[in-house]
């Protein structure tokens, strides 16, 4: 294979005049060859997307070249024929859409090539039902989910028939089922030939790369297949990442099941080596860990919400939706992309009114016309899916200072801006001064989340907290959630990334198609085939261990979730463990 792309000792920083920025990438040099499939992995800021921009031509290296097929993007000559071979799914896809409907913006780039209208339909027709996007093609594109337009922005890229595609964190808001048809789609598109970057916070999506490459402070410090790269867990958590869920959960067996491999990487490894029980026990029963309501501080009651209602384009976000949420607990909204959790957490702090059925939050009822929506929003907050949405400020300090100021909070606003940024993992001095708009979508996420805690809310609603974030983050944010919790805050979570998140949530509610489809604990959702397959919810890693050790007969609960209590409910079988 030629080399495709060809980077030599480039630099790049985003120039600020009030206050210059580091270099986000340091003396980079790296190649590329034509037909590769790259994972690119690192902490949020570390240059990943900023990379992705550079081998697009969006952005320009101030020191150094980088060259595509031989051209140089210091040549603004080149820049057609350079973004016509690499195509680039944005971190923010919603940068990219560009037309009022999901067809006309699928074909847009084909047009824009000057390819003839038959064949530009043809290949409409063809992404939109590779992407699952077929019933969409006149659906409005403002009106799509995050993670609905994610899949239209690569569909957008793929009708354009480019060389290389770039995935920068194209599957962060999407399901995990979503996430495994985008990885099914940048395999068969490598298998024909495309060369595939893949821009991941996900581990479990790095491993199934030939290559992975690891950026830290703007350098490439690692570069070597996935089994060299995860081999050592020390090292690889010295760049504030972690080993893939299955090799995580294969390391914490191993002291009871010694015959387990050293190497495991991938989901099929684990379950296929796992131990039958050799021990007498019989197979747990589910117990009942329902509790009796309680405390009620969220009742939704019926609540229907339609968009664009009365014209031609109206779209039934919810029908009849029902939920109930009790003082300090973590309730979790899941469901697939586009089953309505952004539009039912946003009617919990009035951002959008009950147009039937009814909305209780704290002692606010959201269907009084003389609702006071600041004092609602003052004891309720809300982290958008979309940090950036939130985020209007300047600078990082004022932003995070709003709230705060706006609230009247107690206390000296530098002290409650330095708490609110440690709580999210954002160092006080490095980042107060900087310019909202340079910073990564990981680092938004923070930014906005921690914006939100500065307001000290009662009740936090949190939507895809986890997304955009690197491992290291993602723990210190749950863990931080965990404290809040302990304190009495009451949480509601929409997330698709359970590993993390499950083991804050107390009960879970189940979306689908608009309808709260089930509700009850972790286990009890996880744990039953029926929900899992009618909402098209797969279940978390440990729950499929459970299965599958429940298979070999041993007497464990069906419902276990975490990995600890898996490891309790091992130890205490006392017979059947190896050793």
């Amino acid at each position: 294979m030629r080399s495709f792309i060809h980077l030599n000792n480039i630099s790049f920083s985003y120039q600020e005049r009030e206050n210059p920025n580091p270099k986000v990438l340091v003396n980079l040099s790296l190649s590329i060859k034509e037909g590769e499939f790259v994972a690119l992995i690192g902490q949020n800021g570390s240059g990943k997307s900023t990379l992705g921009k550079l081998l697009n031509a969006l952005i320009i290296p101030d020191a150094g070249d980088v060259f595509i097929e031989g051209m140089n993007t210091h040549e603004s000559a080149n820049y057609p024929i350079i973004r016509s071979r690499v195509g680039m799914v944005f971190q923010r896809p919603q940068d990219q859409i560009v037309a009022t409907t999901v067809a006309e913006d699928v074909a847009f780039g084909p047009g824009n090539l000057g390819l003839p209208p038959s064949e530009i339909r043809q290949q409409v027709d063809e992404v939109l039902a590779l992407t699952g996007l077929a019933s969409y093609r006149e659906r409005p594109s403002y009106l799509l989910s995050a993670g609905e337009t994610q899949r239209v922005a690569l569909a957008g890229v793929l009708a354009m028939r480019p060389k290389c595609i770039i995935f920068d964190e194209t599957t962060a808001m999407l399901d995990p089922s979503g996430r495994e048809m985008v990885m099914r789609q940048a395999k068969a598109l490598n298998k024909e030939g495309i060369t595939i970057i893949f821009i991941t916070h996900l581990m479990e999506e790095a491993v199934q790369a030939d290559r992975v490459l690891i950026l830290h402070h703007g350098q490439l410090v690692m570069d070597a297949p996935p089994a060299e790269v995860f081999s050592s867990s020390s090292k690889i958590r010295s760049y504030g990442l972690d080993l893939p869920p299955a090799a995580l959960a294969a390391d914490s067996l191993r002291k009871y099941f010694l015959s387990l491999p050293e190497g495991i990487l991938f989901e099929g490894e684990l379950l296929n080596v796992l131990p039958e029980y050799s021990g007498k026990g019989k197979l747990a029963e589910p117990e009942n860990h329902e509790k009796i309501e309680q405390d009620l501080i969220i009742k939704v009651e019926d609540l229907s919400h339609v968009y664009l209602r009365g014209t031609p384009l109206a779209h039934q976000a919810l029908e009849k939706c029902n939920l109930k949420v009790t003082s300090g607990s973590a309730h979790g909204l899941i469901g697939s992309t586009g089953s309505g959790k952004s539009t039912l957490l946003q009617h919990l702090n009035g951002l959008i009114l009950p147009q039937s059925g009814r909305v209780n939050v704290l002692r606010y009822s959201l269907n009084d016309p003389e609702l006071d929506v600041k004092a609602l929003r003052r004891s309720v907050g809300l982290a958008f899916q979309q940090p950036e949405d939130q985020i209007f400020e300047q600078y990082v300090g004022d932003e995070i200072a709003f709230a705060a100021r706006n609230f009247a909070i107690t206390g000296k606003i530098a002290d409650i801006v330095r708490s609110a940024m440690q709580a999210v993992g954002l160092d006080f001095e490095s980042f107060k001064d900087r310019v909202t708009s340079t910073l990564s979508g990981g680092e938004q996420r923070k930014v906005a989340l921690a914006s939100v805690l500065a307001g000290q809310p009662q009740v936090l609603l949190l939507d895809e907290p986890l997304a955009g974030l690197d491992p290291l983050s993602r723990n210190e944010i749950t863990d931080h959630l965990a404290e809040l919790k302990k304190k009495g805050i009451t949480l509601v979570i929409s997330t698709h990334q359970f590993e993390g998140a499950v083991e804050l949530m107390d009960k879970i509610s189940v979306l689908a198609n608009g309808r709260d489809f089930a509700h009850g604990t972790p286990g009890k959702i996880f744990s039953s085939e029926n929900i899992l397959d009618e909402s098209g919810i797969k279940a978390p890693l440990v729950a499929r261990i459970v299965g599958r050790l429940r298979n070999l007969g041993w007497p464990i609960s069906a419902e276990i979730v975490t990995l600890k209590d898996l490891e309790t409910s091992i130890s205490s079988t006392n017979t059947g463990v190896e050793g």
